[in-house]
């Protein structure tokens, strides 16, 4: 089968990728013109580790088209990997769905092909499909769902920094099918992409839609947990959040992934997809405390570590080093981050008593984009710590963990490590040490 994805963001990039390089002939679609031209001229349109190498890989089956004619005409399943927004409610907006279905429905109404294969990737609200697009691509292509067309709904659960592993290693693959036959076509696909054997779970189209929320949220559940636990063993001498958290993962019923006190989470998805649930449930005329607990905590983490930036800071003020501003590692996406949300909170509370260097390894241009001149902008590692008197440590990047006394500012200096990657024995006592989850 030949592939068409709609949409060349880091999802769309990099699924368009995996599928030529594992040897599928595949257009990409964009409205932007800037991402059509480098995926022609071979060439990543984001940055996303190992995506440049994969594109190279896969030339002669990989190019990219801003026409959805060319889509339909040339391949015979389409992805739609393209932004649904939340609304004010929680829920997500499908306009960006829509505005894609209908030109696709177009050009499928002007072909001759008999079939045409619509796989819908991006994040919905539960009963979208059902209720809203497989009626639009009915009315636009003048066609039946299941005799000229079938709409399957096949979100990914991939981590930006990673997509291209998470894409050909998933642990699940999530479809949801209107008929047999259709997630008979999809699997068959991923049988051919996947380096594993995923679980495969099939299922109707609304419960997959359900699947896809829910899980998330159920990990933010697991990150709060670890978080509110770590906030109780600073209060408490002895306490080792990492050995508690590492017992409590080695139980197969809980597991060690997103079991760690830390930061809040963040990024595109883990936020939204909460409230997305909290949302739906209303609509179905009950409550989430779960969901809103939750949310509250992680909202508490950010006010947890900047009242503690503000605690350290002289009377006279003084200069924070911020190392880290993306919501995780290897990844520029600064999307609901806890970092730039401490970094806001610091200039809304104190910014006249203090200043504000960063650094971070692929962030700084968006950070700069938000910030402009109210903070500093480091070069380097030492650039930004060079006057600081509190340092906070916000990602887990290795960069960072090489960092040294002689890194800082002769004199006293304080560094929060949120995620306790440093070894404070290796430090003198002109530096202070505090790390989340541990007793100071």
């Amino acid at each position: 089968m030949k592939i068409s994805i709609i949409g060349l963001g880091k999802l769309g990039a990099c699924s368009a990728a995996c599928f030529a390089y594992r040897g599928f002939d595949t257009i990409g679609v964009d409205i932007n013109k800037s991402f059509v031209d480098a995926i022609n001229h071979g060439k990543a349109p984001v940055y996303e580790p190992r995506l440049q190498e994969f594109i190279t890989a896969s030339r002669g089956r990989l190019r990219a088209t801003q026409s959805y004619e060319e889509a339909i005409r040339e391949s015979d399943i389409t992805f739609l990997i393209v932004p649904t927004p939340s609304r004010h409610d929680g829920s997500f907006s499908d306009r960006y769905l829509q505005d894609a279905l209908t030109e696709l429905s177009k050009a499928l109404k002007k072909t001759d092909k008999k079939y045409h294969l619509f796989a819908i990737t991006s994040t919905v609200s539960p009963g979208t499909t059902d209720e809203a697009l497989i009626p639009l691509i009915e009315s636009v292509s003048g066609r039946k769902n299941g005799k000229g067309f079938d709409v399957a709904y096949n979100p990914e659960f991939i981590a930006l920094g990673d997509v291209i592993n998470g894409f050909l290693k998933p642990d699940m693959l999530l479809i949801g099918e209107s008929d047999r036959s259709v997630g008979d076509k999809l699997e068959k696909i991923y049988l051919k992409v996947c380096e594993n054997k995923p679980y495969m779970a099939r299922m109707s189209i609304v419960s997959a839609e359900i699947t896809k929320i829910v899980l998330n949220s159920y990990v933010t559940m697991k990150i709060s947990f670890a978080n509110n636990l770590a906030n109780i063993c600073e209060k408490v001498p002895g306490a080792e959040i990492d050995k508690i958290t590492a017992a409590l993962g080695s139980d197969r019923r809980i597991s060690p992934y997103y079991l760690k006190g830390g930061l809040s989470y963040g990024g595109p998805c883990f936020p939204r997809d909460n409230r997305a649930f909290n949302s739906f449930a209303k609509k179905c005329g009950l409550d989430t405390p779960l969901a809103d607990s939750t949310d509250e905590i992680n909202k508490f983490q950010v006010k947890h570590v900047t009242d503690k930036v503000l605690g350290l800071l002289p009377k006279e003020g003084g200069t924070v080093a911020v190392l880290g501003l993306s919501y995780k590692t290897k990844t520029p996406v600064i999307e609901e981050s806890a970092s730039i949300k401490i970094i806001s909170q610091l200039l809304e509370r104190a910014s006249d008593m203090l200043e504000i260097t960063v650094y971070d390894p692929l962030a700084m241009d968006n950070a700069r984009a938000l910030f402009g001149d109210d903070i500093l902008y480091a070069s380097s590692m030492s650039d930004c710590l060079a006057k600081a008197s509190v340092v906070i440590i916000t990602t887990p990047e290795d960069e960072f963990k090489g960092l040294k006394e002689g890194d800082m500012r002769k004199g006293k200096v304080t560094i929060i490590d949120c995620w306790r990657i440093l070894d404070p024995k290796k430090f003198s006592k002109a530096i202070k040490y505090i790390a989340l989850g541990r007793k100071s």
